[in-house]
Parts: C-alpha cells; sequence; structure tokens
C-alpha cells in the first residue's frame, strides 16, 4: 500500500515538473516566434528602405552635372531627395532628413575606389580631365563624381510584432546608397557619330588623357591612330570589317546598337576609298554650312590596337571627343589645297607649304614619332577635345578621356 501512495505522490511531482518544463519552453517557443516573425518583417523593411536610397542617389548621381558640362548641378540634392522620399516604407513615405544644401542625408561628394570611401563636397566646380589619369582622379576629393542618400525609419520605426512581449515596441532602421557618375563605358545607339575609331595611344601621354596633341589619320606608312569599323560586337575577329559594311554608316546615324567596353569590336587598319570618299563629302558640306571658324566635332570609340596598328579586331575601352581640324582628298605636291584659315588661324602666305607648316604649328599637329604631321592624301587631322561637352547617353564604366558617361551605377 505504501508503495502505490508513494508512486502516486512521485508521479504528481513529475507532472508538476513538466508542467514547469511546458511554460518554460513556451515561452522560448514565442520568443523564437517573435524573432523569426519580426527578423522577416525587417528584412522586407531594410529592403524598401535600400531600394529608397538606391533610386535616390540614381536619380541625383544622373543630373550631377548640367547639361554641356561646365558646372556641378546643385539641384542633384533635390532630385534625390524627391525620389528617395517617393517611396514607401511599411506604407508610409521613408525619412530623409535633408532640408537644403549638400549636408545631411543627401549629399553630392566623390567616390574613391582605391579608397572604398564616399567624401562630401559641396563644390559647383568641375575638374580638368585633361592631363589626369584615373588614378589622379580616383584620389582627387574635387572631383565631384557621386551622390549618397541616406534613409531612415526613426521617428517612425518599424512596427514590431511578437517582439512587443519582451518590450519592443518598434526598431530604428537606415541604409544608405552611393551612385557613382563615371566615365563613358558602355555607348548606346546613336553615341558615336561616325565609323572611325581612335586608338587609344594616340590621345594618351604618360598614360594621360592629353588634348594639347594632334594627330592624323594615316601618321606614317606603317602605323595608324584611326581604324574603320562598322560597330559589329558579335564574332567581331573573325574578318573584320569591310567597305560595304562602312560606307553605308558614313555620316549617318552613328552605331545601330549599343557598343560594350571591354568587348572587341571589328575594325579595319586598310584604306577604304569609298567611305573616305564619303567623309571628304561630309567634311566639305560641314565647311560650306559653318566655315572655317567651327571645327568639326565628332564623338568616337576608343580601341586598343598596341603599336597604332590596327588589326581585323579591337578592345573598345571607351570614347573621345575630337575635333576635326582637316581633311586631304588627293595627291596635291605642291601644297595648292594646303589650309588658309580654320577657327583663330590664318596665312595668306602665298607659298602652299609655308603655310602647311604654319598650320601644323599652330595646332600642334604631331606624328606619332613626335615629328610634324605631314600633308598627305587622304588623312584626317584631328584633335582631342578640351572643352567640357553634353555626355553620351550610355552607362559609367570607361576609361578618361575627357567624356563623363550619363547613366550613373551603384558603387554602394
Amino acid at each position: 500500500m505504501r508503495t502505490r501512495f508513494q508512486l502516486y505522490i512521485r508521479l504528481k511531482n513529475e507532472r508538476g515538473a513538466t508542467l514547469i518544463i511546458v511554460a518554460l519552453l513556451m515561452v522560448i517557443f514565442i520568443g523564437l516566434a517573435a524573432f523569426a516573425v519580426d527578423i522577416g518583417h525587417l528584412c522586407v523593411v531594410q529592403n524598401e528602405l535600400q531600394n529608397a536610397a538606391d533610386a535616390g542617389a540614381l536619380a541625383g548621381a544622373r543630373f550631377l552635372y548640367n547639361e554641356d558640362g561646365t558646372a556641378v548641378n546643385e539641384d542633384a540634392n533635390q532630385i534625390a531627395y524627391n525620389t528617395a522620399t517617393a517611396n514607401m516604407g511599411e506604407g508610409k513615405a521613408v525619412e530623409v532628413n535633408w532640408s537644403g544644401g549638400n549636408a545631411g542625408d543627401v549629399q553630392r561628394g566623390h567616390w574613391s575606389f582605391a579608397a572604398s570611401t564616399f567624401t562630401p563636397n559641396a563644390s559647383l566646380n568641375p575638374v580638368d580631365l585633361i592631363n589626369r589619369s584615373d588614378g589622379d582622379l580616383d584620389a582627387d576629393p574635387d572631383f565631384i563624381n557621386a551622390v549618397r542618400v541616406i534613409t531612415r525609419r526613426k521617428s517612425s520605426p518599424a512596427s514590431s510584432f511578437f517582439a512587443r512581449v519582451f518590450g519592443y515596441q518598434g526598431f530604428t532602421l537606415q541604409k544608405e546608397a552611393v551612385a557613382y557618375i563615371g566615365f563613358a563605358g558602355t555607348l548606346q545607339p546613336g553615341d558615336v557619330d561616325q565609323p572611325i575609331a581612335i586608338c587609344i595611344d594616340s590621345i594618351l601621354q604618360n598614360d594621360q588623357y592629353q588634348c594639347t596633341v594632334g594627330r592624323m589619320s594615316n601618321s606614317d606608312k606603317n602605323k595608324n591612330t584611326t581604324g574603320w569599323t562598322d560597330f559589329n560586337q558579335e564574332n567581331p575577329c573573325q574578318g573584320g570589317t569591310n567597305a560595304n559594311a562602312v560606307k553605308n554608316l558614313v555620316c549617318g546615324d552613328g552605331n545601330p546598337e549599343p557598343i560594350y567596353l571591354g568587348k572587341d569590336m571589328a575594325t579595319n587598319g586598310g584604306v577604304i576609298a569609298s567611305a573616305f570618299d564619303d567623309i571628304i563629302g561630309c567634311w566639305n558640306d560641314w565647311i560650306e554650312q559653318m566655315g572655317t571658324e567651327i571645327l568639326w566635332n565628332l564623338t568616337l570609340p576608343v580601341i586598343t590596337c598596341p603599336g597604332n596598328n590596327v588589326s581585323p579586331c579591337e578592345e573598345v575601352v571607351g570614347a573621345v571627343n575630337v575635333n576635326v581640324v582637316w581633311i586631304t582628298d588627293k595627291e596635291d605636291p605642291k601644297y595648292n589645297d594646303a589650309p588658309k584659315k580654320m577657327e583663330d588661324w590664318t596665312s595668306g602666305d602665298k607659298d602652299g607649304k609655308k603655310r602647311w607648316d604654319s598650320f601644323v604649328a599652330h595646332f600642334n599637329l604631331q606624328n606619332v614619332d613626335g615629328s610634324p604631321a605631314p600633308y598627305e592624301k587622304k588623312s584626317i587631322y584631328f584633335k582631342p577635345d578640351c572643352n567640357p561637352h553634353i555626355p553620351p547617353t550610355g552607362t559609367s564604366g570607361g576609361k578618361n578621356f575627357g567624356i563623363l558617361a550619363k547613366i550613373p551605377v551603384l558603387v554602394k
């Protein structure tokens, strides 16, 4: 009898212990449920905040410079703010602490890839891109190339659910985005004016973009500073390009398809007489319409071509803006057609050779070996552009050849 009674007492005690364990486990399970539900909810809110910050930074960087590139656009902050706050988080407008200027949660400034840092800078003055390497510009905080936006849920914290059991009524959150506007990378249809590509070595000095030295398309009998292209990047190395493909693009609507940096493009370093004749026609039309006071300005792709020798295909590395100062057609051993006036240069000398020498000295036209550019048939003489200009519509990602891209990318 005693044994049964003792067993009863033991079972009763164990039931009491079980209830305690179950109660403790319920608390743990509720805590885990709170953790799972609230963490999932917070991830959603954080994504909404990040999307708002991304949208604001990209919108601001898209308009970081004015249309002609001569100044930083101080309205970029307002554009970034309006875009970010138009986004919602938990059905409420996200918070962006900005009331004007270049302080607070919306800032213009400089993004350094080497340091992976953003430095705010309120300057409205663009830096000179000429004779600057990519490394120089990356280290220069005065090179305004980015917009930072911070979005928050602070005054109205993100809601908590089960976590309220543990005293958490809400969660303050914030997210940050930096959008960078770099040099022309992907070139959209129509960004390039003519089916001519510029060799990178012809526009660099000590790995820096320069605009003080002019070049000629046929820089000597064995080397070129330019090549023909049909812009084709699908299997471009299988034969390069030809006269028919190039001729149809001369003085047309530019590249019909996007041009992607880092990819090969079909090229031709030889003489394509039919295409050159059409270029001559366009040049003559330009002179007839605009006179000799304004240079013919072209945006052209930049390609590799080591040693200034153009192979059937070359890698595209950027875009450059050049001014054509003269184009020659046929053999002219007596210099009868040597220029007499172009932009701010003029010469009334009857000796064509002396006129040419004066012209070459004025525009600093040089062969690839540094000697003065000779007067040769079927040659294009050009200088890289030194002035700010309207950028193309392509995305960031290229090298510095003086042309900023139009479409920014997120870097943070």
